[in-house]
């Protein structure tokens, strides 16, 4: 009886290694027979369709389709300035199946909303910052000024204003920055969308606005609009001749609108790897490069942590234009 104990004790102590390896084994090669992504991935656009980050995130979704062998669908979930869509992903599954597929608002809206379901930085985790495109201070065709230091000298001679898209928009903080740097005061006038702000500007009804490249240079180029300086790094090859508005000694105005992917905290980091590998090889293709270009876009790509830098800077960056301003928050 005792030489019985003895053996299965003996036998226990040999037996439960050899399970337990075998289970890690079988895990592994359970993960190894279903490597990510084995189904469809879906991108969460929090804007309308027809919207720039629609359209991109349709063009970006097929090349991804194409080099996953999986359906990358594209929903959009669009509403309270994208903060619906936005509350979706960061309570999404952490597998890689659901992503964000965000813009220029994602790092606005802290600013002007005191209260989010979602945490802007923390509740995510950064996969790619895909694309960037400039900013112009615009004028309207009728203004007699050609250059924005006339233009500030008028405006502090008379009441001028500016359109927007909307109280709270990206161009309403960004005017309020160039204000605020600058020294110089005009009355907003907020307009319910892009078109309406950008129109009564080409007709004289508005002074100013500030607008993306992206969306307006068809209206500079034919010189419906009329840009004063530009809010990139370095001058645009498309106008040379406009000077930036840190060449104009106004360094801190430098403002691009960008995209970008974000999916669920704590997705884990071979699928985020994965993915920005993925995203990187397909913006570096002459034909997403053609793509980009026609809508006006720079292809910016790289490292993860390169959309999580943004972010840590745009959103402060933000709070401190608001918290200087008259812009409510609610």
């Amino acid at each position: 009886m005792e030489n019985r104990l003895n053996f299965l004790k003996l036998s226990n102590v040999k037996i439960f290694p050899i399970l337990t390896l075998f289970f890690y084994l079988n895990v592994s090669l359970s993960q190894t027979a279903n490597p990510y992504p084995n189904k469809s991935i879906t991108f969460i656009a929090p804007y309308t369709t027809g919207t720039t980050s629609d359209v991109l995130a349709r063009q970006i979704g097929n090349k991804l389709s194409e080099k996953l062998a999986v359906p990358v669908l594209v929903e959009n979930k669009a509403g309270a300035s994208g903060v619906i869509g936005t509350d979706f992903v960061s309570k999404a599954p952490a597998n890689g199946y659901t992503l964000l597929f965000t813009a220029t608002s994602h790092g606005t809206i802290p600013a002007v909303k005191s209260k989010l379901p979602y945490d802007p930085i923390k509740s995510f985790t950064p996969v790619i910052l895909l694309a960037t495109s400039a900013m112009g201070f615009v004028v309207s065709p009728n203004t007699s000024t050609s250059n924005f230091k006339d233009f500030v000298e008028f405006s502090k001679s008379r009441t001028n204003d500016y359109s927007t898209p909307g109280e709270g928009s990206s161009q309403h903080l960004t005017m309020e920055l160039i204000l605020q740097e600058v020294g110089f005061k005009m009355i907003h006038v907020p307009y319910k969308g892009s078109a309406g702000a950008v129109t009564d500007v080409i007709g004289g009804h508005v002074q100013s606005s500030i607008v993306s490249l992206q969306t307006s240079s068809s209206f500079i180029k034919s010189g419906q609009l009329k840009m004063l300086a530009i809010m990139s790094e370095e001058r645009s090859p498309v106008f040379q001749n406009i000077p930036t508005f840190k060449e104009l000694g106004f360094p801190n105005l430098v403002v691009d609108t960008w995209y970008g992917v974000l999916a669920p905290l704590n997705t884990p980091v071979d699928v985020i790897n994965k993915l920005n590998t993925e995203f990187n090889l397909i913006l570096n293709t002459a034909e997403m490069k053609d793509t980009m270009s026609k809508l006006g876009l720079s292809v910016s790509g790289g490292k993860s942590d390169k959309l999580k830098s943004l972010l840590e800077k745009e959103i402060p960056k933000w709070k401190k234009v608001v918290a200087s301003s008259k812009i409510e928050i609610d």
